[in-house]
């Protein structure tokens, strides 16, 4: 399966390869999913978490150990917990964002969903995010999971990319043009 999807190659892939197949052999694909992302927003919102997961400087032992505090306090167990601790053990804790990256992938491709990267200039609230995943399955036919991304550098407007299929609607390219236009004109 990690051969047929690019996104789900090397290292992460093989990973999240195994956790997936053993989420689906234990019926707990979704209860996996929504705990990587809720250790993913984690990883997010603390510099602290991100330091723990990315530097070498800690031992196995001692990053193990801070890791088994944070799932406690996330209340994350089960697959999802012991998987983390195996990434930590291996040395691989430093690629868990790939890894759960492959992980929805592979869930995806499993559900017959298709992916759009989301980026918006601010937080959309949950009635926009119902008509965006609305329309994206009006044109692929299938349930469309959402990677939002906010990046205010886009000033409105949104852009979405859908497999090989990029629509760029920024306020940002849309005055860039206008300003190339003007260039051209003058």
């Amino acid at each position: 399966m990690a051969a047929e999807d690019p996104s789900v190659s090397g290292v992460s892939g093989r990973y999240a390869t195994a956790l997936f197949e053993l989420a689906r052999d234990e019926n707990s694909v979704d209860a996996v999913r929504a705990d990587l992302d809720k250790f993913e927003a984690m990883l997010n919102e603390s510099a602290d978490l991100k330091r723990l997961v990315r530097s070498p400087v800690f031992a196995a032992d001692q990053q193990l150990k801070a890791l088994g505090a944070v799932l406690d306090k996330a209340g994350i167990v089960g697959t999802s917990a012991k998987f983390l601790k195996v990434l930590t053990a291996n040395r691989r804790l430093f690629a868990v964002a790939d890894v759960i990256r492959a992980y929805r992938a592979l869930v995806a491709k499993f559900k017959g969903e298709a992916t759009a990267e989301v980026t918006v200039a601010e937080q959309l609230n949950e009635k926009n995010l119902d008509a965006l995943k609305s329309a994206l399955k009006s044109v692929t036919g299938k349930d469309v999971a959402l990677n939002v991304k906010v990046d205010p550098s886009i000033i409105g407007g949104l852009v979405v990319k859908l497999g090989s299929r990029m629509v760029d609607s920024s306020l940002r390219t849309k005055l860039n043009s206008i300003k190339h236009a003007m260039k051209e004109a003058g």
